[in-house]
């Protein structure tokens, strides 16, 4: 039977080894103030960090691993996959990185920068695994991965690994805290969109909405006892071009029922833009069905 000790030893060395393997992916985003932002970097001259944190500008100052220093410049950045990418003006390449997989239950290491060329290291467990779902801001993630590990702000962004060194995407905060983590496929994803165009383009038709029940005496004909009330339409957008106006209830979309935002979501995706699509609404109590094109979301 193995010797305890022994076993904690062989573990130990095993996660010095990967830290040591992870160092050379872990650049810092100096924000101002003392302050830093973990980035990781990706493939060669790029540099991937949470959109959701990174400050509003188009220059940047890294501190590389070793600690030396590298000005980089926005290629891009994506609300909705939380996705920013930055090229450095002198060239960077990260150590090679092999698919990792997240299993629940297993251990995930999770790598930030300390600000000054080195690296910090956390480690925890897979808490949940799930399928790709959608974020508020439309974008589309692989697989919803929730790490049970505590993350200081200064290291969102940095690279998360398996225990056998594979690389399964870069940390990020989700609601309430819970630290979640942006698989590298969508990350592989988006970066080709942002090298090309800066952002990643979505389907939109101009509407804001709020959730409410239909009216008992309209559930019949509408066949669902929740929808989505429209409270404001953009001026010019494809829905004020469909017609759609303020206090309509709007039932489906596509045959989609509309109980919840988030049933609309994955139906403006970048390939939704140029499709037509059938709106179905109750307006003064009467079923209407409005046709709109998705358009491009305009860019913030």
């Amino acid at each position: 039977m193995a010797n305890p000790s022994d076993i904690l030893v062989q573990l130990s060395s095993a996660l010095v080894a990967r830290a040591a393997d992870a160092r050379g992916a872990i650049a810092a985003v100096r924000l101002g103030g003392g302050r830093h932002l973990t980035g990781t970097i990706w493939g060669p001259g790029l540099v991937v960090a949470s959109e959701q944190s990174l400050p509003k500008r188009d220059r940047f100052e890294l501190v590389l691993p070793g600690g030396g220093g590298a000005e980089a410049a926005l290629a891009g950045r994506d609300a909705g996959t939380n996705i920013a990418l930055l090229r450095p003006l002198q060239p960077v390449a990260p150590p090679p990185a092999q698919p990792g997989q997240a299993d629940l239950g297993s251990l995930a290491l999770a790598f930030g920068a300390d600000g000054a060329g080195g690296a910090t290291a956390r480690m925890g467990l897979v808490n949940l695994v799930g399928p790709e779902w959608h974020s508020r801001a439309g974008g589309r993630i692989d697989a919803r991965i929730v790490l049970d590990l505590r993350l200081a702000p200064a290291e969102e962004g940095g690279p998360v690994f398996d225990g056998a060194g594979g690389r399964l995407g870069i940390t990020t905060f989700g609601p309430r805290g819970r630290v979640l983590v942006i698989p590298a496929r969508t990350i592989e994803a988006v970066i080709p969109l942002l090298l090309q165009h800066g952002r990643v383009a979505r389907g939109w038709l101009g509407l804001a909405f709020q959730r409410v029940a239909v009216p008992d005496a309209l559930q019949p004909q509408a066949g669902q006892a929740s929808a989505l009330m429209v409270v404001s339409v953009a001026a010019g957008g494809p829905a004020a071009k469909a017609g759609v106006m303020p206090g309509d209830i709007v039932l489906a979309v596509d045959g989609a029922a509309t109980t919840r935002l988030h049933g609309i979501v994955p139906r403006l995706g970048p390939d939704s833009i140029g499709h037509s699509v059938d709106l179905r609404l109750l307006r003064g109590g009467a079923l209407a069905t409005l046709q709109a094109v998705i358009e491009a979301r305009p860019a913030a």
